[in-house]
């Protein structure tokens, strides 16, 4: 059973050595495990998470995450090793992440949601020497285990509740009981080259791992680069030291996205690395009231999100309210931020009108190239009327045509998004994607084009189109998804939408549109649909086919699910035909 509080009473020789001299400094890289001891050095007794009623201040983060590091030391996991974290939110999910950074090897993010062949399939292309997993999956991980081999080592965290049994893993070690029973040994020596490795969410195919440099990983995702003067924070000192400095806030700041998905890591490491306390959600399902409950007992500042998938119902628990009718408190929070995924301008407008002492922000980016835009929205600022939103661009963010040539602002043409300088190394063994996704252009120049289209606007921003792979070729016109996805959205009856191509005898393709309602709506006709559309996108990207569904299929972090769209849709379509051939 899991403790009241993750620490177990470490002796000091297992605390993290304090760094007192200017040579020790300077030995210290931009490196995940580095960085996070510096921080619990400077503020040891500050809280770090709070998961749920469960706590954990950042020396019995740090401390903890050591005991697992000699752990896995002690079981032959090493260096470069790739450990598999399968759970829930968690405090021991984070502890077992940095542990496995403390001794350079490299966690692997796995959906929750996955079935039995997608979790072979990812603990294979991963190459997983060990897997830590919630007590929860056990009888998932006893299913597959046997076409595992390479996985030699088992750790179950268990936090199951009163009366609640799972069955037992042969050879599982508790985390509680590793963690505790760790012998003292030196950790191997870590630097900025160091593996992150982010699985994808495999929303069109298969997940891939996206391989980063730590120090790149840092710059890009933690907050290595300065947000007012976009340039990169001078050392790993000066980046650990913010949290000293006399003018600086305790942030507490709440990701909403599960811990399993890369823009949860990202900003749960960059609020470790500033000395900020990350509040994560305890609950295994996403509950909006939970949400805004946790930012008014809390006192959050910062509420991350992504996209309408989660923005939405947390607006309709927020217009609501508590269960007694009245209103949650959010006057300590000062910045709402969607990332990795659509947050639609309407929806902002909401946002903007309920909490007008809050910042809204879209943070646009992937797991292969990070970081690489934000707009801050303004009540009543359309953003859809040239495409998708326009976002200011990120440090060494681009538009290259076809031929890997800079477009310049103002030029009309739709080229490809692109990211240089701190860019992932390469897709886990996979030449061919990686080969397609970084390239090097004629002038030498390494970029990462993951690929989004985009036009580059006279006054600098970026217009963002779509991904490519969602794209809509209908009569010869070029239709990117995303941007339909958010005019249809902007129906008042409309919960969520995810667009796809179907079939068209004249045109080749037609724009398809899933649209689940709110509860209790009637479904528009498409009338009705297209005037809530039409101030929004051109008339000929207006879906021609609408067919409404119980749910859209996404995935816990709210990225959509493209692969679960076009499947339904086709089923949709060649139902409508056979109906349509028998009414003939």
């Amino acid at each position: 059973m899991a403790p009241n509080t993750i620490s177990v009473g470490l002796p000091t020789h297992w605390k993290s050595k304090p760094f007192q001299t200017a040579q020790e400094a300077e030995s210290m890289d931009f490196n995940f495990a580095d960085l996070l001891e510096r921080v619990a050095n400077n503020i040891p007794d500050r809280e770090a998470l709070v998961c749920g009623d469960r706590r954990a201040s950042y020396r019995q983060l740090d401390e903890d995450s050591s005991r697992f590091a000699a752990h896995l030391l002690s079981c032959g996991i090493s260096k470069g090793d790739h450990v598999g974290i399968y759970g829930y939110n968690s405090i021991e999910w984070v502890t077992a992440m940095l542990g496995c950074y403390k001794i350079g090897a490299a966690p692997i993010n796995i959906n929750f949601r996955y079935v039995d062949e997608e979790l072979i399939y990812i603990a294979r292309d991963a190459d997983l020497t060990a897997l830590v997993f919630d007590v929860a999956f056990s009888a998932n991980v006893n299913r597959i285990r046997q076409h595992l081999p390479l996985i030699t080592h088992f750790v179950s965290i268990d936090w199951a509740d009163e009366g609640e049994s799972f069955p037992e893993v042969e050879g599982s070690v508790c985390f509680y009981d590793a963690r505790r029973d760790a012998q003292d040994q030196p950790l191997p020596p870590r630097s900025g080259d160091d593996h992150y490795i982010l699985y994808t969410g495999g929303t069109t195919g298969m997940p891939k791992g996206v391989v980063w440099r730590q120090e790149d990983a840092v710059m890009i995702l933690c907050g290595g680069i300065d947000m007012y003067t976009q340039e990169p924070i001078a050392t790993p000192e000066a980046m650990a030291d913010r949290c000293l400095a006399e003018n600086a806030m305790h942030m507490k700041s709440l990701q909403v996205a599960p811990l399993m998905h890369g823009a949860a890591q990202g900003a749960i490491m960059r609020a470790l690395f500033e000395g900020s306390t990350v509040i994560l959600l305890a609950s295994k399902h996403f509950d909006p009231h939970e949400v805004w409950q946790q930012v008014e007992r809390e006192g959050v500042h910062i509420l991350m999100v992504t996209g309408d998938a989660m923005a939405k119902p947390l607006m309709m628990a927020l217009e609501k309210g508590k269960v007694d009718g009245s209103s949650y408190n959010t006057s300590t929070l000062f910045a709402f931020a969607s990332t990795s995924a659509v947050f639609s301008p309407t929806l902002k407008d909401r946002y903007v009108e309920k909490l007008p002492h809050v910042v809204i922000t879209d943070n646009i980016g992937s797991s292969e190239s990070g970081f690489t835009g934000t707009t801050i929205h303004e009540k009543g600022k359309a953003e859809t009327n040239a495409g998708g939103p326009r976002v200011t661009p990120a440090r060494n963010t681009v538009v290259l045509d076809d031929e890997l040539n800079i477009i310049p602002p103002g030029d009309e043409r739709v080229g490809l998004l692109a990211k240089s300088g701190y860019i992932p190394l390469a897709y886990y063994k996979d030449q061919a994607k990686t080969a397609k996704t970084f390239v090097t252009a004629k002038d030498g120049k390494r970029y990462v084009i993951p690929g989004d289209r985009a036009r580059h606007n006279s006054d600098g921003t970026i217009t963002m189109l779509g991904r490519d792979s969602q794209c809509i070729n209908s009569g010869g016109e070029k239709i990117y998804a995303e941007e339909v996805e958010m005019a249809v959205k902007a129906h008042p009856d409309v919960l969520d939408c995810l667009v796809v191509a179907t079939p068209h005898e004249r045109f080749g393709q037609c724009v398809t549109a899933l649209v689940q309602l709110h509860s209790g709506a009637r479904a528009p006709d498409i009338d009705s649909l297209h005037t809530a559309c039409a101030s929004h996108i051109a008339r000929y990207k207006l879906p021609r086919r609408v067919y409404y569904v119980s749910s859209i299929k996404r995935s816990p972090s709210g990225k959509a699910d493209y692969k679960w769209a076009m499947e339904e849709a086709q089923l949709l379509y060649y139902a409508q035909l056979r109906t349509e051939d028998v009414r003939t």
